[in-house]
């Protein structure tokens, strides 16, 4: 997929590109089998030479990517810059046992 950086300025700021609308749509085919908690969908992820994993977040109809900053110092990525991404749906994480 590719799309535009931007950024959510919270506490702490977050760098995001939107998942475009062909992918969203697949995504939402699988999200039954393989979300967890919120609707979140966890990924591997690869922009140029950097790999990461990490989880699309749903929103507004589709879902983001978050970009850790790891990797936008890696590949030199600003706000605003178009980025082609290579996803992978991971499994979600193993849910650790409750202490009763």
């Amino acid at each position: 997929m590719t799309g535009e950086i931007w950024t959510w300025r919270g506490p702490a700021p977050y760098h995001f590109v939107t998942v475009d609308e062909d992918a969203a749509e697949a995504l939402a085919a699988i999200a039954p089998q393989v979300s967890y908690g919120w609707g979140m969908i966890p990924v591997s992820a690869a922009v140029g030479t950097t790999t990461f994993t990490t989880s699309l977040w749903p929103k507004d109809g589709t879902y983001v990517i978050p970009l850790k900053d790891a990797v936008r110092l890696a590949q030199r990525l600003e706000v605003g810059d178009i980025v082609t991404i290579d996803l992978r749906v991971g499994t979600p994480p193993a849910r650790k046992p409750r202490r009763r």
